[in-house]
């Protein structure tokens, strides 16, 4: 599961990367450990032009009371043994919290990276998963939902990130599922909601893994108090020993929230 995740980057990137506007009212600070119930950026299917900061952890528009639903599996309830090689239906199409959303709520989640514990282990044993080649900000697929809140008239808009089967770098960590990270070519269409039902399932699949990287590093990550650049420092090799870690954290070494070496 997804429950955490990274992004660092400034405002101004994240206009020029998905071509949007963030409103003149819109703070957003560098947040090294993204949990369910802090406001983070997504950009919606009902205004894919501007950048908006809604609360991670979906609350259905029908719930009773918060849910904070982080995760939205595509396999719904299939799939239960979590088999990475699963080809079978996608039934988050019937799912009560999800079926209105997938259909007509659907939002980038923008991010750095993310961090993921061990099936077994949780993020008593945590890696930092990354793309490769500096690729960053990316977008995982969302959903989001509107709910009113009855006790005191607050308008909650919050969202969850849509996972899948395991890749192959998340099975090295191992873990049994993945977050979805769109291809660049398909965030666009992903906030189209006239597209075919068929067509928006077709997405649902797998991040490849070859554009992925991890690391392992501290479980103080594991405290949503903790919030600061030395959480990512690794404390162990690199899951593809493609690259070499030469500095003391993934901020050095990537660049991250660096505009001068986003070129």
């Amino acid at each position: 599961m997804c429950g955490r995740y990274v992004l660092v980057q400034k405002t101004e990137i994240l206009e020029q990367r998905f071509n949007i506007t963030a409103p003149k009212f819109l703070e957003w600070k560098p947040n090294y450990n993204i949990t369910p119930g802090t406001y983070a950026p997504v950009i919606t299917s009902d205004k894919p032009r501007e950048l908006q900061l809604f609360q991670f952890g979906l609350t259905p528009f029908w719930a009773k009371k918060p849910m904070y639903l982080f995760n939205a599996r595509s396999e719904g309830d299939k799939n239960k043994e979590n088999a990475f090689d699963y080809h079978g239906s996608l039934d988050i199409i019937t799912k009560p919290a999800f079926r209105k959303p997938i259909r007509s709520q659907r939002c980038l989640v923008i991010a750095d990276a993310f961090i993921e514990g061990t099936t077994n282990e949780g993020l008593d044993k945590p890696y930092l998963v990354f793309q490769k080649d500096k690729k960053r900000p990316f977008a995982f697929a969302g959903i989001y939902d509107t709910w009113l809140n009855a006790a005191n008239g607050e308008i909650v808009e919050s969202f969850a990130i849509i996972t899948t089967s395991a890749n192959a770098l998340m099975q090295q960590i191992p873990h049994h599922r993945c977050p979805l990270i769109l291809p660049t070519h398909l965030e666009k269409d992903w906030l189209n909601i006239s597209l075919p039902l068929s067509t928006v399932t077709e997405m649902l699949q797998p991040t490849k893994s070859v554009l992925l990287n991890a690391y392992p590093i501290s479980p103080k990550i594991k405290s949503g108090k903790e919030n600061n650049k030395s959480l990512l420092d690794p404390i162990g090799d690199l899951i593809s020993p493609n690259l070499s870690i030469k500095s003391s954290s993934l901020i050095e070494l990537q660049g991250m929230g660096n505009r001068k070496k986003l070129s």
